[in-house]
């Protein structure tokens, strides 16, 4: 029998890292390298080319294979040529993966949400009782890191954590893991950086802030996916998306389309997975060929626009119908409304406009104790802060956070139709719902 273990085109460090340790799960299993890995994998195989053993996926008979294991996606489209496997009936395949989703109908998988493949194997690793060497280690845990930002990512379970953990302990040399997850920055990548930068553009998209540059290159330019990080935090958007555009000998072009985001509602790797890619929910890429790039971006457009239904919004965690209290009301019976009903604020509508807020606070203003038989509209804050019913609870917190405000009136056309809290929000990030 024929093994094969094989992962995606441009392989990342857990790629890399899911494919060696299947070979130690899989004893006798030939691990088979993509054409296209990333340009610091690369510089580590290099290093350690005689420690891992490997082949070229081209140099493979695919007519001999009769167990293909599949690490690090699900898809066959992110195989490249060894997906024409795809038609044999007779193919036994095994999955190993952290995305949900795919196409491959394998026969058996190992298919978790959690923060890296790398996480699922060591798992395995683990129950089967394997010595693994320091290289190994060091290797796995830049799979770890590289998939995670270091634990950081909102991806990051705790199952990756107790991984990272096992790994130190079989003595993974986080020096060496700094260095090959540091990725080059040169002349080549600045000069991209500056373009995008000097063709900024900022737009507004089902209310996420979004940024899309479209670049045309020469050539191979590595590590455009820093690029993209760098150009989203210069920018300051939720999510940012560069299109490069390079035309091939043959006057064809081919767009590679990067994204990154920081807006937990804005998954980057679904959307990249709608146009043929994959990734994260904080990154994702994808290879367009023969698409016209205003098409591509007309697509990312669109795919926004459509995303809401897949992540919760302010809508799904505000209170209503909202209490409130008319702009003629007395202070005094506001202050009696609010130990009653045990909040610190209420918003002031006439005839179902938002005219401001009233809160503990504005009862300092009152100096004398005739004022308490003064309307609310004397004391309120009549600039108020509101939020749209599509955004996002990260949104929302933000918003409490730069005004130092508690609650946030939910307003759409004009109206107030709800409210959120900062308990509402604190409650959803610490996962306190109600099921």
């Amino acid at each position: 029998m024929t093994q094969i273990i094989t992962t995606h085109k441009n392989s990342d460090f857990d790629a890399f890292a899911s494919l060696v340790a299947a070979t130690l799960i899989y004893p006798g299993a030939i691990a088979a390298i993509p054409k296209t890995v990333n340009a610091n994998v690369r510089a580590f195989m290099s290093i350690h080319k005689d420690v891992f053993d490997y082949v070229d996926r081209w140099d493979i008979e695919t007519g001999k294979i009769t167990r293909l294991i599949v690490v690090d996606t699900s898809d066959w489209s992110r195989l490249g040529p060894i997906a024409k496997l795809k038609q044999r009936g007779d193919l036994e395949i095994l999955v190993w993966d952290h995305h949900t989703g795919g196409d491959i109908d394998a026969t058996w998988k190992c298919q978790e949400t959690v923060g890296a493949t790398i996480t699922l194997m060591v798992r395995e690793l683990k129950a089967m009782r394997k010595l693994i060497t320091p290289i190994q280690a060091t290797l796995f845990l830049a799979g770890l890191y590289e998939d995670t930002g270091n634990l950081s990512f909102s991806s990051c379970t705790a199952e990756d954590a107790y991984a990272a953990g096992w790994l130190l302990d079989h003595k993974a040399d986080l020096t060496l893991v700094n260095k090959f997850l540091r990725p080059a920055y040169g002349e080549k990548q600045k000069d991209v950086l500056f373009e995008m930068l000097r063709n900024t553009n900022r737009m507004k998209i089902n209310g996420y802030s979004v940024s899309i540059s479209r670049i045309d290159i020469n050539g191979h330019v590595g590590n455009l996916a820093l690029v993209v990080r760098m150009y989203r935090d210069i920018v300051n958007v939720d999510a940012a998306f560069g299109l490069f555009v390079n035309r091939e000998k043959n006057g064809s072009r081919k767009c590679m389309v990067i994204g990154r985001s920081d807006n937990q509602g804005l998954d980057v790797g679904t959307l990249m997975k709608s146009m043929g890619g994959g990734g994260h929910p904080g990154a994702g890429s994808a290879m367009l060929k023969g698409v016209n790039p205003e098409a591509a971006e007309q697509m990312i457009i669109d795919l926004i626009e459509g995303n809401q239904q897949s992540s919760v919004r302010i809508s799904d965690l505000m209170s209503f119908p909202v209490f409130s209290v008319a702009s003629d009301t007395s202070m005094q019976a506001v202050a009696k409304i609010l130990r009653q009903r045990g909040c610190t604020g209420l918003p002031v509508v006439d005839d179902g406009q938002l005219m401001g807020v009233i809160s503990r606070r504005d009862f300092k203003k009152i100096r004398r104790q005739d004022q308490l038989k003064s309307p609310v509209k004397a004391f309120m804050s009549a600039e108020v802060v509101t939020i749209d019913p599509g955004k996002s609870p990260v949104q929302a917190a933000r918003q409490m956070v730069r005004h130092d405000i508690g609650r946030l009136p939910v307003v759409e056309d004009g109206r107030i139709i709800g409210i959120i809290t900062r308990s509402d929000a604190m409650r959803y990030f610490y996962d306190l719902l109600p099921d």
